[in-house]
């Protein structure tokens, strides 16, 4: 296991870290986990409040005692943000309390998601003051925030310089914010990848095509080659539903120097074959289109679409698309059958796509079942 330096929080952490939405099962599912991730060498273990019953499994493995010693373990809980400072003060107490920790070595608001959160964050008597008083009196060490939001909320909350580090979306299908990853690192803040495994392509079930195109290497192994690489980036979630789940990701836990040319190779082999199945109907992601007067999230949709296309990516897309609608500001957009063909975002294509058709197209391909979130 490598470790990397957490930004100005100085905490060195594992590239790997255990994330513990997914395993919500019981507390003894927990408990092997998080015993098996320990024996493995990671260091840093993060949950949230909004996790079930995760902070209370994590608390009791905490109470009934584990391998390493505290002053060498870190921990991370995340708490939403809130208008006032009286609930935040409530829920950081709660969070200790469940946790059986005297402090957090670091404290996440969780989903800084939209303006006004990010208001709520900067007004003078809101959520933000009650965390200042928890780190003047050491139960909290570093304080940083989570997000699902857009790239410009991201960017002006990284600009507050109230966060010493940051955890976000960001992998080789989902390079819309490496903005983000520059100005954090600018800043020397701690830079946490979010589910690369999940949110970043299902890749621990990827679909024949794609595992052809990545021969020699799978694609998951892929994905966190990218990521590790990537100096800037400290450390990965990795959030299994069980013990056995660590395994394959913890398998590269030591490659973190640069690409190999055979990697380099691969990632060429991506782009081209995308090139070549998607030809004129490819998304380049400029964002452009936006504002969608129906508010369909079309540069997502059409992300989504690529992947299912150049690379039969369709359960991916399908599993994402189900999230429209029904995740609130996790996952913001409507449906592309929401569109009403007015022609609003034609001007400003700067690849005079014919999206309107691409949006029907995508609706046709990825519209199954409901999506949503393993936790409210």
């Amino acid at each position: 296991m490598q470790y990397r330096r957490f930004g100005k929080t100085n905490l060195r952490l594992s590239v790997f870290s255990l994330g513990t939405m997914r395993y919500l099962a019981n507390a003894e599912n927990a408990q092997g986990a998080i015993a098996l991730a320990l024996s493995l060498g990671i260091n840093h273990i993060e949950t949230a409040r909004g996790y079930g019953k995760s902070e209370e499994y994590l608390g009791k493995a905490i109470k009934a005692g584990l391998s390493v010693p505290r002053n060498k373990l870190y921990f991370t809980t995340k708490i939403p943000p809130t208008a006032e400072a009286d609930s935040m003060r409530r829920y950081i107490d709660e969070s200790l309390e469940r946790l059986n920790l005297d402090y957090l070595d670091c404290l996440g608001i969780h989903g800084l998601n939209t303006w006004e959160h990010l208001e709520w964050v900067k007004a003078k008597n809101g959520c933000m003051s009650a965390v200042q008083s928890v780190v003047a009196d050491g139960r909290v060490r570093h304080v940083g925030f989570s997000t699902h939001g857009p790239l410009e909320v991201i960017l002006a909350a990284i600009n507050t310089d109230f966060f010493e580090f940051v955890n976000l979306h960001y992998y080789y299908f989902f390079q819309r914010n490496a903005p983000a990853i520059q100005l954090a690192a600018k800043k020397d803040m701690g830079v946490f990848i979010i589910s690369p495994a999940d949110k970043g392509g299902r890749l621990y079930t990827p679909p024949q095509t794609l595992k052809d195109l990545c021969q020699p290497f799978s694609p998951l192994e892929l994905n966190y080659r990218f990521l590790l690489s990537d100096k800037r980036i400290t450390t990965l979630s990795v959030g299994p539903a069980n013990a056995d789940e660590l395994i394959e990701p913890l398998r590269v836990a030591d490659s973190d120097g640069k690409l190999t040319s055979a990697e380099i190779s691969v990632f060429e082999r991506l782009e081209k074959q995308q090139k070549i199945a998607l030809a004129t109907d490819k998304c380049s992601q400029c964002y452009a289109c936006l504002p969608c007067p129906e508010n369909i999230n079309i540069p997502e949709v059409l992300r989504l679409r690529n992947l299912a296309v150049a690379y039969d990516m369709t359960d991916y897309g399908k599993y994402r698309y189900g999230m429209f609608e029904n995740a609130g500001h996790w996952f913001p957009g409507m449906k592309a059958n929401r569109c009403t063909e007015c022609g609003d975002c034609l001007p400003r294509c700067p690849e005079k796509l014919d999206i309107p058709a691409l949006l029907a197209d995508a609706h046709e391909r990825l519209n199954g079942k409901v999506g949503r979130r393993l936790w409210g």
